[in-house]
């Protein structure tokens, strides 16, 4: 080897062949001989000497050897004799080499071999792609060590051959695997591929070595980056897989490529999500994109296949998992509270991008233990340090997270306990949050739960009174959670537990012994809190009753706490008016007045304790409980029974004036007296609230309690007009909140089904009292939409089950099918006839059913069917199973069809256009139940249709939402450029022409386009309409720029799919600029409507001028000739569009020429007025004519593209385009000096105000472009 540089060249140049023969040949035994190969073929390229190589035309052999044959190409050969230069046989040999079959034992012996030998860049993309065909003919395992090689080779040129080849070659084997798994039985019908856990291992052994090289060679790391960018454009399915995502993560960890990469891998995750929202939004896009590659679906893949010894990853993971949530975590608006949509769908883009990262955190703690203490850390860590911000995404990761492994947190215990030391720092909110998400961990590890009662009892002596809210939400759960012995299960107390509750208790030895006293302790503690604010008060009133049914056991001592407290307010004597002390429960401070007690929460509190505690617990004890106990619970049970009798029958009888209330008094919240008053009336009016579910409850259908039920009504009635008055005459928006009633969601639907539903006899009686009140029903009803609005806003409702979703969900059906009986059943117009004021009960109804069903689509999506189901009384042993979405929504929609025709039939003094507008939005809101596929979604927009082509509607709200509807349908079952044009011809038929001279055809298709309605509301629903073909257009010209781009092996497939989108493109542009025909000959009204169709046609132009780049990119990459129907779309442009735009321009100028001549005119006359008026219109002149040179900017720039792609395609295009004179904005210089002699004319006075105008008018001339 020493000496072989010293061998003359034609002993070297047998050394060559001699050694292409032999790995030819395939008798290669190892790769200690290619060492002397590599010197052979350095020594060779540095001889001067001329060697003889076979027989033919030597040039004819050099420019073969620097040629690159195609990856599936066969060796060629070739014979002929001549001389060549050492470099050039050295190109020679390497190509002769590369060209012939190598045996597979030998690739990486000759890939390290290459290293060794100078290649120039022709030779090296040769030997690299070479090298690349080879790898689907080497075993499995040997394939790490061959991608090394091959990466130090790329040391000198190739990167992105080589990465390119590495990640397809592995995305193809991915691939291959899922379809394995999807078809077992091709397994049997071919050899079977590889395991899965070797291709894992292996991909990971990959990954780790291009890693390692990055760390040498930046460039490398660079060039990946560079790489897929590129391919995510062209092609993202192709660009990010999960190896390339993988390997992504991986060289992330090196500090100074993350921010490029994450940057990268955000962005991508959050087109792709925006390309799925555009998607599902059009049929139009569907027929052309049918599959849409989904990049979430992509990286959790890559944290299922990171279980594989991945541990390179899991880093990557975590820190891409933490930057989504924190870059797309949910927004506080400024000076309000936090968006917090937790509870309900995610469907914005953003939401899904930090939805994925919370999924990607948690299955990486799942799959990765020695992880799983630095993601817990992390999420504690950014809970205590984004307490301003919205937390509630770390709040729910951190719940998911202590669910999937509560005994594997044991050992992070000490992270989760100096949490517990700054929960006196944290807003409520957060503290509850913090509480619930921990409280599985609670019952497993008992130094957690010491270390949270030891903050939490110094808490509740804090001055902060944050503090002392989170020491009562921390002691109330607690009380829920660890049961004394003897309590009921929750079976039997009818408590669903949520998914983050833990069934087992690992300490159930001790906890049933010693938890009685640790409970009493704690209540001990929370008796203090009942002599402090109103706001810790209230916490313990609405936690009570959750504590009762949790653990049973406590309830002799709740009972009785709650007794004393409502004896400090109660009256006893039987014939004292009123019979609760209300001044008790103010405070006050200065010149402030506060509220010290929440007596309706209290006395709301006591209600469902007592009405739980008779229900349940004094069934349960039976005679097993002690004589003692028996006579304590009686004792305590008839004290609140006589109370509450005793409370009911004197409220009854009081009037306003017994509570210093009445017509006169002042309600105003800027007077101490009037703030009083205010906490007065809501507590009084809370109260009979309160005690109106007590005596419904316990009367059984007994007529005297059900008039004792209307009596209390009366009252709170009362109060509720007075408050409603002063309301009106205040014109606060604080002072016309409405009080959020005290009513049960559950009572609320048991309450409906009594007063609509019940049709048993032998309480026909008793109903008929309640039944006889209109507005006992009118409130009824609207408590419900109050309910349904609290749950729908927050997900939860007050009382009792308010935080429990299955009972919700319960109460939510029951109520919808009263309400649906209920609107059905009765027409509004039939009730509307007897009505003296306020909301019919009909239409509060039909305004509860469209809350509800946006209520269900958002929280309960999953549980639509059963809902449905709930709602057809018809099908009701139906199973789950059998339940047809689509068709139980369309007999819904068939209901509320009806009712619409019904109302759009009716006579104009009947017509409700609340009622019809809320119509069409239920509507609206159930067909998004229906499968755009199926027969039902055609037939409801072939109705759809046929209402906006049969029914003039004159009401705007009505006719807009009815359009709406239409666009929102039309656009799921095909494109609306049609429908679009046969309203802009109904626009123009109803507005006339710019040219008075011509009439308009007298064609109407839809006779929802009327005078009324024709501008600017229809007119801005098509162009808003048409806003969106556009960007779907747009969308898709950018698409077709990346698949031009695309230079892959695929091109025939590229090929076929850029023609369907150039055509689909093409016919969309067509049919738009037929739109536009029609819209810029209407003699549409000065204002919104001229200012949207101006910028809307200037974004016309901008993407016909994209489309015209997308062609002349294309004539320069192939000799491909402009197809047909581009032309036909030019001459369309030129013929029906351009001509008219300038015809419009034109149009426009005269409209606000004649508006600034009535506003000189009117100057003339009132010589004294100021220039205000001069300049209000002028500035409103200049403000809608700013779009018009931007447009004729747009027509130039379209026109100048059109003039370079004739020149290329050598089709003249511009010979359908004719030039304007409208664009020429010289002024007429003697025009201008006979005005400005008549100025001079004026008297002084005035000047100012022509100089103005002069001023305006020459801006203007000057913002539009020369001619």
């Amino acid at each position: 080897m020493l000496e072989a540089r010293q061998l003359p060249g034609h002993a070297l140049a047998e050394l060559a062949n001699l050694f292409v023969d032999v790995i030819k040949g395939g008798s290669l035994t190892n790769g200690k001989s290619l060492e002397l190969f590599s010197t052979v073929l350095t020594a060779l390229a540095s001889s001067k000497e001329n060697l003889a190589y076979g027989k033919g035309n030597p040039h004819q052999l050099l420019l073969c050897s620097l040629s690159s044959f195609p990856l599936e190409s066969t060796p060629k050969t070739f014979a002929f004799s001549g001389e060549l230069n050492g470099e050039e046989f050295k190109k020679q040999l390497i190509n002769t080499l590369c060209s012939s079959k190598w045996d597979p034992r030998c690739v990486i012996h000759l890939a390290n071999m290459f290293r060794d030998i100078p290649l120039s860049g022709e030779e090296l993309q040769f030997v690299v792609e070479k090298v690349l065909r080879m790898f689907s003919k080497l075993d499995l395992q040997e394939i790490p060590p061959l991608v090394y090689q091959l990466l130090l080779l790329s040391a000198k040129g190739s990167k992105k051959t080589v990465l390119e080849g590495i990640i397809s070659f592995f995305n193809q084997l991915d691939k291959r695997q899922k379809e394995e798994q999807r078809v077992p039985q091709s397994v049997d019908l071919e050899v079977a591929t590889m395991p899965l856990d070797q291709l894992r291992h292996v991909e990971g052994t990959v990954i780790l070595h291009i890693v390692s090289v990055i760390n040498l060679d930046q460039d490398l790391g660079e060039e990946l980056i560079r790489h897929l960018k590129a391919e995510q454009q062209k092609d993202p399915g192709r660009g990010l897989c999960p190896f390339s995502v993988a390997l992504l993560l991986s060289v992330a960890v090196k500090h100074r490529l993350q921010e490029q990469i994450f940057d990268f891998l955000k962005t991508s995750i959050t087109r792709s999500c925006k390309d799925l929202q555009f998607l599902r939004a059009s049929k139009f896009l569907q027929d052309l994109f049918p599959q849409q590659h989904d990049i979430t679906a992509v990286i959790l893949e890559v944290v299922k296949n990171s279980a594989f010894g991945w541990d390179h990853v899991t880093q990557g993971l975590v820190d891409l998992g933490f930057s989504l949530m924190e870059s797309y975590e949910p927004k506080k608006p400024f000076g309000g509270k936090a968006a917090d949509n937790s509870y309900g769908l995610s469907k914005m883009p953003a939401q899904q991008a930090c939805r994925l990262g919370a999924s990607i955190l948690l299955e990486t703690f799942k799959v990765h233990e020695p992880i799983r203490s630095d993601i817990l850390e992390q999420v504690l860590n950014r809970i205590l340090t984004k307490a301003a911000s919205p937390v509630s995404h770390f709040i729910d990761l951190l719940s998911n997270i202590v669910v999937s492994a509560p005994l594997v947190l044991q050992t992070s215990s000490s992270k989760v306990t100096e949490t517990f030391d700054n929960l006196s720092f944290l807003p409520i909110d957060t503290v509850q949050g913090l509480l619930r998400a921990v409280q599985p961990l609670l019952k497993v590890s008992m130094s957690v739960r010491d270390s949270l009662i030891l903050v939490l009892q110094k808490a509740i002596f804090s001055r902060q009174l944050d503090a002392r809210k989170a020491a009562v939400a921390g002691f109330l759960l607690l009380l829920r959670n660890f049961k004394v012995l003897g309590s009921l299960s929750s079976s039997q107390s009818s408590q669903a537990i949520g998914a983050t509750q833990v069934q087992a208790d690992v300490h159930a030895c001790y906890n049933s012994a010693a938890n009685e006293a640790f409970c009493l302790e704690i209540l001990g503690s929370l008796r203090r809190c009942l002599s402090q604010q109103a706001d810790v008060r209230l916490m313990l009133y609405e936690g009570f009753y959750d504590v009762l049914r949790r653990n049973s056991q406590l309830a002799s001592s709740i009972m009785e706490t709650l007794l004393s407290q409502i004896k400090q307010y109660y009256l006893p004597q039987p014939d004292l008016l009123p019979p609760l002390k209300l001044e008790g429960c103010i405070m006050a401070q200065g010149d402030q007045i506060f509220l010290q007690e929440p007596l309706a929460h209290l006395l709301c509190c006591i209600q469902h304790c007592l009405a739980w505690y008779k229900s349940t617990v004094r069934l349960c004890q039976g005679a097993e409980d002690e004589e003692e106990e028996e006579e304590e619970g009686v004792g305590f049970e008839q004290n609140f029974e006589e109370m509450l009798e005793s409370v009911t029958r004197r409220m009854i009888k009081s009037e306003l004036e017994d509570f210093e209330l009445d017509k006169s008094a002042d309600f105003s919240l800027s007077s101490g007296v009037g703030v009083k008053n205010n906490i007065y009336a809501i507590q009084v009016m809370g109260i009979c609230e309160v005690l109106i579910e007590y005596n419904f409850n316990i009367g059984n259908f007994s007529k005297n309690k059900f008039e004792d039920v209307l009596g209390l009504f009366t009252c709170y009635n009362k109060l509720s007009e007075i408050l409603r008055e002063k309301a009106g005459k205040n014109k606060s928006a604080l002072s016309n909140k409405t009080a959020r009633s005290f009513l049960s969601m559950g009572f609320v639907s048991t309450l409906l089904t009594a007063l609509f539903r019940d049709n048993a006899q032998s309480h026909e009686e008793s109903l008929a009292v309640l039944r006889s009140s209109t507005e006992f029903l009118r409130y009824a009803v609207s408590v419900a939409l109050q309910k349904v609005q609290q749950l729908e806003e927050t997900g939860q409702t007050d009382g009792p089950d308010g935080q429990n979703p299955e009972k919700m969900f319960q109460n939510l059906c029951k109520i919808t099918q009263v309400l649906l009986w209920r609107y059905t059943s009765i027409p509004t117009v039939v009730e509307e006839s007897g009505k003296k004021k306020g909301k019919s009960i009909s239409l509060l109804c039909l305004e509860g059913l469209l809350r509800i069903f946006n209520t269900v689509q958002q929280l309960y999506s999953a549980r639509i069917p059963q809902f449905l189901q709930a709602l057809d009384i018809t099908d009701g042993d139906a199973e789950e199973t059998d339940i047809n979405v689509t068709e139980k929504a369309a007999f819904q929609i068939r209901q509320f069809q009806r009712s619409l025709v019904n109302q759009l039939s009716s006579a104009e003094d009947d017509f409700n256009a609340k009622e019809t507008q809320s119509l069409i939005t239920v509507l609206s809101t159930l067909s998004k139940l229906l499968d755009p596929a199926s027969q039902q979604f055609l037939q409801f927009l072939t109705w759809t249709v046929k209402v906006c082509k049969e029914n003039a509607l004159e009401d705007i709200s009505c006719c807009k939402g009815l359009l709406s509807l239409l666009f929102s349908v039309h656009a799921l079952y095909k494109s609306p450029v049609g429908l679009l044009r046969e309203l802009a011809q109904d626009i123009h038929a109803c507005l006339g022409d710019i040219d008075q001279d011509i009439e308009v055809e007298g064609r109407c298709h839809f006779a929802v386009v009327n005078a009324k309605t024709a501008a600017p509301t229809v007119c801005l629903l098509v162009l808003g309409q048409v806003d969106k073909v556009l960007e779907e257009v747009d969308w898709l010209i950018k698409k077709l720029t990346s698949l031009g781009s695309d230079t892959s092996e695929d091109s025939s497939q590229a090929s076929n799919q850029t023609q369907a989108l150039e055509k689909g493109v093409i016919l969309q542009l067509g049919t738009l600029l037929t739109v536009y025909h029609e819209l810029v000959q209407t003699a549409l009204p000065s204002g919104s409507c001229v200012d949207t169709l101006l910028r809307s046609l200037s974004k016309t132009y901008g993407i016909l001028t994209s489309l015209i780049k997308h062609y002349i990119q294309a004539c320069r990459s192939s000799s491909n000739t402009i197809p047909g129907r581009l032309e036909k779309l030019v001459k369309l442009s030129g013929s029906h569009l351009t001509p008219q735009c300038y015809s419009f321009i034109t149009y426009v100028q005269n409209i606000h020429s004649e508006s600034l001549s009535f506003v000189e005119e009117k100057k003339k006359k009132k010589k004294d007025d100021d220039a205000a008026a001069v300049s209000t219109v002028m500035a409103k002149v200049l403000r809608e004519t700013k779009p018009i040179p931007n447009l004729i900017f747009a027509i130039e720039q379209y026109e100048k593209f059109l003039i370079h792609l004739s020149k290329k395609s050598k089709v003249n295009l511009m010979q359908y385009m004719k030039l304007s004179t409208s664009r020429d904005f010289r002024i007429n210089a003697s025009v201008l000096d006979s005005a400005l002699q008549e100025r001079s004319l004026e008297d002084a006075e005035n000047e100012p105000h022509n100089d103005q105008v002069r001023i305006h008018l020459a801006a203007f001339t000057d913002r539009l472009p020369p001619l």
